[in-house]
């Protein structure tokens, strides 16, 4: 019995590790480690245990405690690749409005990030969760114990694929919600090229920095409305990659 809960707690710490909202540095340790044991007692009693403890020795213990934490972690990574979706296409269009030394440290997370990016992803996040999208994270561990109870592992191949699709669909994602304001941004690029060759004598610098700026602002105006529609995708990419 204590095999079996040693081993759900490692899977279910290694995903709260590194997953949104639960993974953050402003969340206190206390708190995570709480929840972490309240998930892991109730899944001990509802999920099947896939090895006998009175065979396992010592050694083969410590190995099933290191594979499910690898795959907590896979499980986790998956998800906050998913979710860095909006972040990502937040700097893409900082960099198209010129913002990118203006970086600042994010104290939820304690990385570099630049102003909008950070809107953005605060935004998803909230969208995220007023959809009860916190519901899809205990069914990612319950679908995970289902599919794989506690001692029983998907192989490394799966695990290393599982990852690779998920950073393809990534960075797909990001260059289909990117892809209108960078249009958009080639369109104003070409308009301000053609106001240099016309009037030669405007400083076209000084006029094209507040010009992006104001642009990309109205642009991320008019996008926020959909990644509203993202979080019902996400939702349904996470349906098809969890558990690996």
């Amino acid at each position: 019995m204590l095999l079996g809960f040693a081993l759900v707690l490692t899977r279910i710490s290694g995903f709260l590790l590194v997953l949104p909202v639960f993974g953050w540095n402003a969340l206190p340790m206390q708190v995570r480690a709480a929840v972490a044991v309240l998930l892991s007692l109730f899944f001990c009693t509802v999920a099947p245990l896939g090895v006998d403890p009175a065979q396992v020795s010592t050694l083969g213990a410590l190995l099933l405690l290191g594979a499910e934490a690898m795959y907590g972690l896979a499980l986790g990574l998956i998800v906050m690749l998913l979710f860095s979706v909006a972040q990502i296409t937040g700097h893409i269009i900082e960099q198209q409005m010129g913002m990118t030394m203006s970086e600042i440290i994010d104290p939820l997370t304690g990385e570099e990030t630049g102003p909008l990016a950070n809107l953005m992803a605060m935004i998803f996040i909230l969208l995220f969760l007023s959809a009860d999208g916190h519901h899809l994270f205990l069914l990612i561990l319950s679908k995970s114990y289902s599919a794989f109870p506690a001692g029983n592992l998907p192989t490394l191949d799966s695990l290393v694929g599982g990852l690779i699709e998920t950073g393809s669909v990534m960075f797909v994602a990001c260059l289909r919600l990117a892809a209108p304001l960078l249009a958009a941004f080639l369109v104003l690029l070409v308009a301000l090229a053609l106001l240099a060759r016309l009037i030669p004598e405007m400083d076209i610098f000084f006029v094209s920095t507040p010009v992006l700026v104001a642009a990309g602002l109205f642009l991320a105006a008019i996008f926020m409305p959909f990644l509203g529609g993202f979080v019902g995708e996400m939702a349904n990419w996470m349906a098809k990659l969890l558990p690996i």
